[in-house]
């Protein structure tokens, strides 16, 4: 596929546009407006930049790079792009609302994909005029770095389209794996249940949050402790895949932590905002309790 249409120009829509352009893919970037669209670019752009001052990128590569990504303000010039990917936010009606334009401009022969990380792909699917060329494409954050995409098919997705979506992922030189169309697919439904439990733990006063993180780094020889790797997710992304495993499958397992609902609702959403369960506003994170 030469022409990618990214729709959301996030966190996740910028690290996916990124590593479509650098592996020679045309990407169209879009969102609520050409400007947020643009100031996606210029985050790729500075992203770019800091490869290059650690001399892990060429500077005449990362212009290339840049070049392929053209932000746009309507869905319009998709009609160009083989697949489109919806890299949203977790939120199911917000999708919906997207996948709605999309279809519009899917050309006959293309594919559109969620990023979505725990919503149900059949249950997306049934919304949209042509359900076998819908499947969920679960990319994981930072995109450029994490070397797995989760390829999930639906119940009506067919296997032209599945074989699309796995050679594009491979296409960008990640290990692709076939997740099952449930809640959470394979790893988080493994992951944010662990996350979710940290929370509990930290709530019932059972370590402090340097004690949980430094225990579950060490004794489990994970890269970073649960709480920090919540905060790098965004808790109140976390919160709202909790959230779909609970009501989806009614199982109270997967019931949010209370603490988890009160950092959400005070704002404290982690890296991204400066606040999470620790302070990133100095030099180095600290605790926040």
């Amino acid at each position: 596929m030469s022409v990618v249409g990214v729709i959301g120009a996030g966190q996740m829509g910028q690290g996916i546009a990124q590593t479509a352009a650098q592996f020679g893919h045309y990407v169209l970037l879009t969102d609520v407006s050409l400007d947020v669209a643009e100031k996606g670019k210029a985050g790729i752009a500075k992203a770019l930049d800091k490869l290059v001052s650690r001399s892990r990128l060429d500077a005449a590569e990362a212009k290339t790079i840049l070049q392929r990504i053209i932000p746009i303000s309507e869905y319009g010039p998709m009609t160009e792009a083989g697949i489109i990917i919806e890299a949203a936010t977790e939120r199911e009606e917000i999708k919906h609302k997207i996948f709605e334009e999309a279809v519009k401009v899917l050309r006959p022969d293309a594919i559109l994909a969620s990023n979505t990380s725990s919503i149900p792909i059949t249950r997306m699917a049934a919304r949209v005029p042509d359900p076998s060329r819908f499947i969920g494409m679960h990319f994981f954050n930072p995109v450029p770095v994490m070397g797995l995409i989760e390829v999930i098919p639906g119940l009506p997705t067919s296997k032209e389209t599945t074989a699309k979506a796995r050679a594009f992922c491979e296409s960008l030189r990640k290990e692709v794996v076939l997740a099952g169309d449930e809640p959470g697919f394979v790893v988080n439904r493994i992951l944010c249940p662990m996350l979710n439990e940290a929370i509990f733990v930290l709530g019932a006063g059972m370590g402090s949050i340097e004690d949980i993180d430094t225990g579950c780094r060490i004794g489990l020889n994970h890269p970073m402790g649960p709480l920090t790797l919540a905060d790098f997710i965004g808790l109140d992304t976390l919160f709202e895949i909790i959230k779909v495993l609970y009501k989806t499958t009614g199982d109270s397992k997967y019931r949010p932590a209370p603490l988890l609902v009160k950092y959400v609702e005070a704002g404290w959403i982690g890296r991204k905002v400066g606040r999470g369960f620790y302070d990133y506003t100095g030099d180095k994170p600290v605790p926040t309790r």
